[in-house]
């Protein structure tokens, strides 16, 4: 369980980067009922580092903090190589004793400078992924995801998509409904799967006619129990399969039938936490159908089985 968490920053801080994960694991909402955490910044020379936004910040630890950490996180990195003295080594040595490490947006250059994503995959911001796919061809770099899980590593794009890696964290350690509720204290959508494309072509979901794209993911999460397919919510959305196929990806940033699962799953881990409904139940709530379909999607996206996910986070 993570309880202690330390941010490491460079010879320069990334001030919106290291301000979403102190968001995230930062603040004490424990009135609220969500997980409190040991939080930390450090650096290689504690004191005041200068931000990349023209202002200093004051850090009073040293690297050693990231001795006892269960999760350090390496915000937006300046590129800074060599990396500081000690960096690499801590980063190193925090996976070697079993801690789970996360970088947002550019600090995937520091664990990849560590070796520490050799062979693994790992995501970063678009703008950057040739750079880094160049500078460290041993990393497995895919320039489109929001963020990527490749054992005890988590790499993420830029800006907003470090939050949906943090809450990626929340979810895998306390379960969805702890995740979904720091998401609304947030003020943020409590989850994007991590698959998703960085960006999306419609910023606005509308199609100008008939049924709007909006509308219609509304409708589809009121409804998940009914057998959904492309097909059907083309003709409802007034649109021909293919067209609508497209704009959707557009609008979402991925296929119909991988959001309309995402949507599933997550309906299921709600389920899952929060009643007693018997796992039959659940899949043919979540429309997956039958125990042995919601055994098999839920094992492959969340590698765990439903049985054991409602043990280990049902209130």
């Amino acid at each position: 369980m993570i309880r202690d968490v330390v941010a490491v920053v460079g010879r320069q801080a990334a001030v919106f980067e290291l301000g979403l994960v102190c968001q995230v694991f930062g603040l004490d909402r424990s009135a609220d009922g969500l997980p409190s955490y040991d939080f930390a910044v450090c650096a290689s020379r504690p004191g005041m580092v200068p931000t990349t936004s023209g202002f200093a910040i004051e850090v009073r630890h040293g690297l050693d903090r990231t001795r006892t950490a269960d999760l350090v996180i390496v915000p937006a990195w300046a590129e800074e190589l060599p990396l500081p003295e000690g960096v690499a080594e801590a980063l190193r040595a925090a996976v070697a004793r079993g801690a789970m490490l996360l970088s947002v947006c550019t600090g995937a250059f520091a664990l990849a400078e560590a070796g520490l994503l050799d062979g693994r995959r790992a995501a970063t911001h678009w703008q950057v992924a040739p750079r880094l796919a160049e500078r460290y061809p041993r990393v497995r770099v895919d320039p489109g995801a929001l963020y990527v899980e490749d054992g005890p590593i988590v790499t993420s794009a830029g800006a907003s998509a470090g939050i949906d890696a943090c809450l990626h964290v929340v979810r895998r350690e306390f379960g969805a409904a702890t995740a979904n509720a720091l998401a609304r204290r947030m003020v943020v959508p409590p989850h994007r799967s991590g698959d998703q494309a960085q960006y999306v072509e419609t910023p606005v979901p509308a199609t100008g006619d008939g049924y709007g794209l909006a509308e219609l993911l509304d409708w589809i999460q009121a409804h998940l129990d009914r057998p959904l397919t492309v097909e059907a919510l083309a003709a409802r959305a007034l649109m021909s399969p293919r067209t609508f196929a497209r704009r959707f990806k557009d609008v979402t940033g991925t296929t119909p039938h991988r959001w309309l699962l995402d949507q599933r799953l997550r309906l299921a881990e709600q389920l899952l936490e929060t009643t007693g409904l018997p796992v039959d139940a659940v899949a043919a709530r979540t429309g997956l159908g039958s125990p042995d379909t919601l055994r098999h999607h839920f094992a492959a996206r969340r590698g765990i089985t439903p049985t054991d996910h409602r043990r280990a986070f049902r209130d």
